[in-house]
């Protein structure tokens, strides 16, 4: 066991690592990096180097999570959902406020967003708990409660921020887990019934700006200097870059600012009217070979807990791309969804980066823990 446990900590364990992921996902960041120039008008500062910094940072925490064994994120992997969760519960009383909501911690001049990191966490925790099941216990209502509140606990400290962006990602990503761990259909189809006879209550709570985004996303020429601005700023945008872009530093909408959030939500949109139909797909590419990689991951792992770890993560970059650039096109409602390795933004950058560690860290010891596999794993 020892010199098994010496031989996964050796520098020749780095050799075990999936080196093409990790070659994509500096890709997209460097992509990434670029279009922060770009957004600061052709400088470092104020959005790139910041970002550079907080990516080099992660990604040697990365490398050592990719090597840390898996029995470990096992047994710590309530620890760290219960951690995280009570750091909600600080953001609740004590956070600070930015931009109408309450959503991050200051901690020694650094702003943390602990609703990035919950969903980690999630994953972690989710993977650990079906890991542990039999089959046959998956089919029992009473074994469901457990992952449903794993779930509805962050969802409803996040939804109170206001952030609805980070709360659907949350959820889809649950819910995604739990339909590849083998929880049957049927519960599945009673959500979303339930979901939809609450639809109007849910009008009825919604913050008076999350109400407006809805009918701005049904109409958006209702408003078009108010709360359809960004979204018609982002499609005229989008549109003139045509098929080969404007050029690198050319884009007219976001050089001369009227491409709102361009570092951050909107960042697809920068990227799209600079490089065109081609600089969108060359970059929806990347993400696919990424996506990719992490579904073979999945597939090849022996453990339970690995295969869910590489599920939640694929799940997780997936619904964050999906969200983006539909939001961005005018295909969904402006929730404010980041788009991962692109968007600035320090909680955003090193949970992502972390994220890839946890799939790293399946594919390092997919050999490993040798359990039952559920059959849509």
């Amino acid at each position: 066991m020892t010199m098994r446990l010496h031989r996964r900590l050796s520098p020749l364990a780095l050799a075990e690592i999936n080196w093409f992921i990790i070659v994509v996902m500096t890709l997209i960041a460097c992509l990434g990096f670029a279009m922060m120039v770009s957004a600061g008008g052709g400088a470092l500062s104020p959005w790139a180097w910041p970002q550079i910094v907080r990516f080099v940072l992660a990604f040697a925490l990365m490398i050592a999570l990719a090597l840390t064994p898996m029995r470990l994120l096992m047994d710590y992997a309530y620890v760290f959902y219960f951690l995280c969760l009570a750091v909600l519960l600080v953001v609740d009383v004590i956070g600070h406020t930015g931009m109408g909501a309450k959503r991050w911690l200051t901690l020694g001049g650094l702003n943390l967003q602990p609703s990035e990191f919950m969903k980690l966490a999630l994953i972690l925790a989710l993977a650990r708990y079906f890991h542990q099941l039999r089959p046959e216990d998956i089919r029992r209502f009473v074994f469901l409660i457990p992952p449903v509140l794993l779930i509805m606990l962050p969802a409803v400290l996040i939804l109170r921020e206001p952030n609805l962006g980070t709360t659907t990602i949350l959820v889809l990503v649950g819910a995604v887990m739990c339909f590849l761990a083998g929880v049957q259909w049927r519960y599945f189809l009673g959500v979303a019934l339930a979901a939809a006879a609450a639809a109007p209550v849910a009008w009825h709570f919604m913050h008076g700006y999350q109400r407006r985004r809805v009918l701005t996303f049904l109409d958006p020429q209702a408003d078009p200097l108010g709360a359809g601005y960004n979204i018609l700023q982002s499609m005229i945008a989008i549109g003139s870059g045509g098929f080969f872009g404007k050029g690198y530093l050319q884009g007219s909408q976001s050089q001369l600012n009227f491409l709102p959030e361009k570092h951050t939500d909107f960042i697809f949109t920068m990227l799209a009217e600079e490089f065109g139909f081609l600089g969108g797909m060359a970059l929806l590419i990347l993400y696919m070979l990424l996506l990719g990689a992490a579904m073979m991951v999945g597939l090849k792992s022996r453990s339970t807990f690995g295969a869910m770890l590489a599920s939640g993560v694929s799940a997780l970059i997936f619904m964050h791309i999906l969200i983006n650039c539909a939001m961005v096109m005018g295909a969904l409602p402006v929730v404010g969804v980041p788009l991962p390795l692109m968007s600035y933004g320090g909680s955003i950058m090193v949970s992502t980066v972390l994220a890839v560690g946890l799939l790293l860290n399946a594919y390092t010891y997919r050999d490993q823990l040798p359990v039952r596999m559920n059959p849509r794993l």
